[in-house]
């Protein structure tokens, strides 16, 4: 038989990251190309002996239905921290717990697009997000990204040109892949160019706590005076990837059509999950534990810059990051990032390719992400050692 799929996903493509690791089965291969968590920032004691008591004392109600918003009591403590860390007025807000912090950006398309609409998006940009705008039928149009932040001017135009641009999706803290920060000036004149463009902006900040160098710069919810910024994060990269806690704050009128289209995907968010997030924030010390993450990650990606600057020759440009997990790097121009992969791999190293990233799915791309939460010390020495070398010898053969 021959199967007709629908047109949300004819067209979809598998993600290029999940695609590498299936290569990843041969434990002599060095890969930078996770997402992940480092394990080591995991509080396992902690969530084994709260886990315990939760079983002993409160399984009827953990492990029983619960509201498709969330459970009151993280979202309130959801809500203190957004108002304490991120001086974010939930007041006119509503705070829903959504399953990992991707399901809350895929439910505000769900919400605004209809089929043919544009999201506009960094680009590069998060191939999650990408994937989850196209499977709603939504068209991902990119606007280049600085080292300041999303261009304003081609912002500006973009939306100009596309006038069924919907939302304007943004990673503007630590960004994936780029793992630049926009500056506070740049958030303020995007922010004024959606307000005029009647567009909503999707803040998406699983990062944001992640800085283990430099000083914060205001989320764009911080001064959403018009209430037009949706604000996207989750516990991935603080507390446990695996638990997919995330949540969502945004105006209460949109996020109500995000409750009815959760109560289609999943219902509710695990319970016993949120509840045991719930017993971390309020029973254990989350900030001492972020602290500690901030600490593992900084160290790591100071070991990796210092190795790229070591090694790496200088006509390949990379990111220095103050937070987050990934560093961007660039080959020189017109050198497709494909076959680079592609050569890295045969060395027994695993790099994502730009191309991943692009909203264009038929774009070239000459750069590459590395990751360092994961990998060991010895691993980042060797497999940037090898990456280098073979940047060297593509480059001086030509």
């Amino acid at each position: 038989m021959e199967y007709v799929f629908s047109n949300k996903l004819a067209s979809l493509k598998p993600s290029a990251i999940r695609e590498i690791f299936k290569s990843l089965s041969d434990p002599s291969i060095i890969s930078f190309a996770a997402g992940n968590p480092s394990p080591l920032s995991f509080p396992v004691e902690d969530l084994a002996e709260l886990s315990a008591d939760i079983f002993k004392n409160s399984a009827a109600k953990a492990l029983q239905y619960g509201t498709t918003e969330g459970y009151g009591p993280l979202r309130d403590a959801v809500e203190e921290r957004l108002r304490n860390k991120f001086n974010i007025d939930t007041a006119d807000n509503e705070t829903i717990i959504t399953t990992g912090g991707q399901q809350g950006i895929e439910l505000a398309c769900k919400a605004l697009c209809n089929e043919g609409d544009v999201v506009v998006c960094e680009n590069p940009s998060f191939i999650g997000a990408l994937n989850a705008f196209r499977s709603n039928g939504a068209r991902t149009v990119g606007v280049p990204l600085a080292s300041e932040g999303i261009d304003p001017e081609m912002l500006d135009k973009t939306l100009s040109g596309n006038p069924n641009a919907k939302i304007l999706y943004i990673i503007p803290t630590f960004q994936n892949p780029a793992g630049v920060t926009s500056t506070a000036e740049n958030r303020h004149m995007v922010y004024d160019i959606a307000k005029k463009h009647g567009v909503i902006i999707i803040e998406d900040n699983p990062y944001g706590e992640l800085r283990f160098a430099g000083t914060d710069v205001p989320t764009y919810k911080s001064f959403d005076e018009e209430n037009i910024v949706i604000y996207c994060s989750s516990f991935s990269k603080i507390l446990s990837a695996g638990m997919r806690i995330g949540y969502v704050c945004g105006p209460r009128e949109i996020i109500s059509k995000m409750v009815v289209a959760k109560q289609v995907e999943d219902v509710h968010t695990n319970l016993f999950f949120q509840i045991l997030c719930h017993r971390f924030m309020t029973e254990r010390d989350l900030d001492g534990h972020i602290a500690g993450i901030r600490r593992l990650y900084g160290r790591k990606c100071s070991l990796m810059l210092s190795e790229l600057d070591g090694h790496m020759p200088p006509f390949v440009r990379y990111t220095r990051p103050e937070g987050g997990l990934f560093i961007w790097c660039t080959l020189p121009g017109g050198t497709s990032s494909d076959t680079f992969v592609k050569e890295a791999l045969k060395r027994k190293v695993a790099v994502v390719p730009g191309t991943a990233f692009n909203c264009d799915t038929e774009a070239p791309s000459d750069s590459f992400r590395l990751n360092y939460s994961m990998p060991s010390d010895e691993d980042i020495i060797t497999g940037i050692k090898r990456i280098s070398d073979l940047a060297s010898e593509m480059f001086q053969a030509k």
